[in-house]
């Protein structure tokens, strides 16, 4: 018996936006945008304050709203169980461990039925608890609320923290007195980060642009104005990104700028608030490097040299010339050395490649080494150095598809482990259950691409099962094979949930990365594509019970692949997508679009380039053709994508299409790239993408 099409419910028309052609004439080719409108002319105002939408364009979101809400209306039922299932999984009061810093112990942890974590210490020997900032509290008349920084002063009287109360990434900073609790010294229009001098009496932070860019660096001196604070560095290249840290060992701060492919380092005495930043090198266009500090030297990780995955050498503090600097490890081709870090007896560094992630570990005086790998075959580590440099302590975490995670406290000097946490699955976990598998699915060029799989060992392999294709492919990010509790409620349902490490990450090292960006881009799609075919091929996944899902660059992708071929999945799940592409980059008053430039490239003095993105930019290439259902899910605060490209990606595909469909946008009112800030509103987020799968795969009904 066949069953009914999905969503086949919805009767009435969707809505369809106003075309108001808007022509411009770029490299000679005229472009035609009957949409422009949708972007408001005031857009910075509202991703700073979404109240601020204009009157047109709020009713169409709102409209869009009301009818993907009726969609999903059926789906009430699954979504509250899929919430239920997700929260069960979580335990509600669960704590982090605490990291040690000089006589405190800092850490969080969550209440039950709160939303937003508390932030607590505690002095070593002692068990009173002081809480320091309680999130909920302070989130309590806020519709979004993202912390930032928590720093403590060098003294541990004082706290910068920081919020962002619109999702704008717009974060404010107050000082907290923690022996009152009260605070002082508002600053706002930063980026959230802070890094303190070394007398506790200033510190420095970084200020947005009116396009949301963080573009400089300023000294505040406690107690005074932010209109008194001084200006330390500002970066005059709209295209390059600025950020703060300080070194291991509190010797020095740093500024930090860098694109996609080039960066510079410049050096803050903490012990002098009016010292001028120093620069570690000079800006070499396509050399990356980042810092740390031993001993009077300068510990940097590099491409200088040729090394496309990367290097760590080490130069003296004061010396310029990188061509004098000391190898302490060397390149090693296909795989990506990806961090560094020093404590005073140990260089610390992580990498990845085809056989996974690695966390390394050297002893400076002996030369004696280690080698981390993931506990299982496909799996998952990651290392944190904590907040001390004179300290035998590595803090770890294991985990994979199908083990809950284990943070565990490694003595370097006596090889001792502490398991300071298994992650608490309170409904009840058995990881027997479930299989987890590494295919490599052959792309047209001859390449093969790393897939991972989760299923139950259960799920046949015949052809029969619906599955979930997440892929990302931009930036080097690579895709983490760790435990995600959210995942089982698919997977419990005969899901196979599949990851595509697709070309644009660096699973395969920088080659990787580099073969899936700028006039290559179109490797990431084909590669996904290549996956969905494999999974079928070898009886992963029926014909046509493909879900594809991805976020932001993901979405751009999954936009590319529903112009190429759509009609090879049963939905496309496009979380705030990057789909209006070519406008978005030929747009320099944009928050992201100059440092965006080195990875896309330039339309706008690139003809070549602009032809490039022209040809896949998701928006640009829609077709009068079938295309399957879609969910497109955006933010109105959103800095990073904003809220108009998925918003104007379906008013166009709703007026291209031939059939198919149907195409739901869901616009967060409130919230930004990251979608709800609270906990459980987040699971409510997951619950409606998966129900969404469910429904299009034809397991929604009955499914509880």
């Amino acid at each position: 018996m066949s069953r009914l099409p999905p969503f086949a419910h919805l009767t009435r028309q969707p809505p369809m936006a106003a075309r108001k052609p808007v022509k411009r004439v770029v490299h000679g080719v005229t472009l035609v945008d009957h949409y422009a409108w949708l972007r408001a002319r005031n857009w910075q105002a509202v991703i700073e304050d979404p109240k601020r939408v204009p009157p047109a364009i709020g009713t169409y979101l709102r409209r869009e709203n009301a009818f993907a809400r009726e969609a999903f209306k059926p789906l009430a039922g699954l979504q509250k169980d899929l919430m239920a299932e997700m929260r069960g999984r979580m335990r509600e009061d669960e704590a982090e461990p605490p990291m040690k810093d000089g006589e405190w112990l800092y850490y969080e942890r969550f209440r039950k039925r709160q939303q937003y974590p508390v932030f607590c210490r505690r002095k070593i020997g002692s068990r009173r608890e002081q809480i320091l900032l309680d999130g909920s509290k302070e989130a309590r008349d806020v519709d979004y609320f993202d912390i930032g920084a928590t720093q403590p002063s060098p003294d541990h009287g004082l706290m910068v923290w920081a919020a962002d109360i619109t999702g704008s990434e717009s974060y404010v900073l107050r000082v907290r007195d923690l022996a009152t609790g009260n605070d002082r010294d508002r600053i706002s229009r930063t980026n959230g980060e802070v890094v303190w001098g070394r007398d506790g009496r200033f510190f420095y932070y970084i200020e947005l642009d009116s396009s949301q860019r963080p573009y400089r660096v300023m000294r505040h001196r406690l107690g005074e104005k932010q209109r008194d604070d001084v200006e330390i560095y500002r970066e005059a290249d709209s295209g390059w990104f600025v950020g703060l840290d300080v070194t291991q060992d509190d010797r020095y701060g740093f500024i930090s700028i860098h694109d996609h492919e080039t960066s510079e380092v410049l050096l803050l005495d903490l012990d002098d608030a009016g010292e001028v930043p120093v620069p570690v090198f000079p800006r070499v266009q396509g050399v990356e490097y980042e810092i740390d500090h031993h001993a009077g030297d300068l510990i940097i990780r590099t491409n200088h040299g040729g090394a496309a995955d990367f290097r760590i050498v080490a130069l003296p503090v004061g010396e310029t010339d990188l061509e004098r600097a000391r190898v302490l490890v060397p390149e090693t081709p296909g795989r990506m050395l990806l961090s560094v870090h020093v404590l005073k007896d140990w260089l610390i560094w992580s990498s990845l490649g085809e056989e996974g992630p690695r966390i390394h570990i050297r002893h400076w005086e002996t030369g004696a080494e280690r080698v981390l790998a993931p506990r299982a075959a496909i799996g998952d580590i990651a290392a944190t150095v904590g907040l001390e440099y004179e300290s035998n302590i590595l803090r770890l975490a294991y985990s994979s598809p199908v083990d809950p995670e284990v943070t565990l406290d490694l003595d370097l000097a006596t090889g001792a482990e502490t398991v300071l946490k298994v992650q608490d699955v309170p409904s009840g976990h058995d990881p027997a259950v479930y299989v987890t598998e590494r295919v490599f699915a052959p792309a047209p060029d001859g390449e093969t691409v790393p897939v991972t799989i989760l299923r139950r060992k259960d799920t046949p392999v015949d052809g029969t099962a619906p599955a979930l294709l997440y892929g990302y492919g931009a930036y080097g990010y690579a895709m983490d094979a760790d435990f995600e509790t959210e995942r089982l409620s698919l997977v419990d349902r005969g899901f196979i949930y599949a990851i595509a490490h697709i070309r644009g990450g660096t699973e395969k090292g920088f080659r990787w990365y580099r073969e899936g960006k700028r006039e290559k881009k179109i490797n990431s799609f084909t590669d996904f594509i290549a996956v969905a075919e494999f999974l079928v091929a070898e009886g992963y996944a029926a014909p046509k019970r493909i879900v594809a899902q991805g976020v932001s660059a993901g979405g751009m992708l999954m936009g590319g692949v529903a112009n190429l071929a759509g009609e090879k999945f049963a939905g496309i799940i496009a979380d705030v997508p990057f789909v209006d592409s070519l406008n978005t980059i030929l747009d320099p008053s944009l928050p992201l679009t100059p440092p965006e430039w080195v990875e896309w490239g330039n339309p706008i003095t690139d003809e070549a380039a602009f032809h490039a993105m022209r040809a896949y930019s998701p928006y640009d290439n829609i077709a009068a053709k079938d295309y399957p259902p879609m969910l497109v899910i955006g933010g109105l605060t959103d800095p990073r994508v904003t809220y108009w490209e998925p918003a104007k990606f379906v008013a166009r595909l709703r007026a291209t299409m031939t059939g198919g469909g149907p195409v739901l946008l869901y616009t967060q009112m409130g919230a930004g790239h990251g979608g709800s800030s609270g906990r459980f509103e987040q699971l409510d987020d997951i619950a409606r993408v998966f129900a969404f799968a469910l429904e299009v795969t034809g397991l929604a009904a009955g499914s509880g």
